[in-house]
């Protein structure tokens, strides 16, 4: 064990635990949307999880950074906080904010981290930008919702935990990026050893079971 200081707080933690787990753990809250628990290599895509460091030149991702011993980090500085509000503005303007007709309303991640850092769901300095695809329902066991995504790849980490070849992945690049289901021969079953998994580590109900209707 090792001990460092976060926002002053001294906290014992494993060398080497990403520092992000370890101050959830410890009830200091991060905004955070592409981490989960066990990734050896966070793609730290939502730069949402910016901390300060000493000795680091700036803000950095907090997924990314490992825990030793001495380390000290400050989770609310104005840098840090301008940095998060306009990764999240930037998030929210290509989102489709219809909270009421979604399953995630009220338990949505988006809307704790939106609560936290003080902006609205709808920004008013930038333009929304909407995929023309309102909803993908190709697959037989999933619909996915293109314009509710934030790309956070936790669907595509789940599915590919424990598999060669997975059947969730990115697709297309910049505005058009989306999450495409492929290399299933036969759908008519379910191709995974954790069903439903990739809808339920959604943290903005951009894939939901076909079960669910949400209009």
């Amino acid at each position: 064990m090792v001990k460092l200081l976060v926002d002053k707080k001294e906290i014992e933690a494993e060398e080497g635990a990403a520092l992000l787990h370890v101050c959830l753990e410890n009830n200091i809250y991060i905004p955070n949307l592409c981490y989960l628990e066990g990734m050896n290599s966070p793609p730290a895509s939502c730069r949402l999880c910016l901390v300060e460091i000493e000795g680091e030149d700036g803000p950095v991702t907090s997924c990314t950074v490992k825990v030793r011993d001495g380390l000290q980090v400050t989770t609310d500085t104005p840098p840090v906080r301008r940095l998060q509000r306009s990764a999240l503005r930037l998030l929210l303007s290509v989102h489709d904010v219809e909270c009421a007709r979604c399953p995630a309303n009220k338990k949505c991640e988006l809307q704790s981290i939106s609560r936290f850092l003080k902006v609205g769901l709808k920004p008013k300095r930038l333009e929304q930008l909407l995929k023309e695809s309102g909803v993908e329902e190709d697959h037989p066991f999933l619909q996915y919702y293109p314009n509710r995504c934030v790309l956070c790849g936790r669907c595509t980490y789940v599915c590919r935990r424990g598999r060669d070849q997975p059947f969730l992945s990115f697709a297309k690049r910049g505005f058009d990026t989306v999450i495409t289901f492929y290399g299933e021969k036969d759908l008519s079953r379910p191709p995974c050893q954790e069903p439903m998994a990739c809808a339920e580590v959604c943290p903005v109900s951009a894939i939901t079971p076909k079960n669910i209707r949400l209009s």
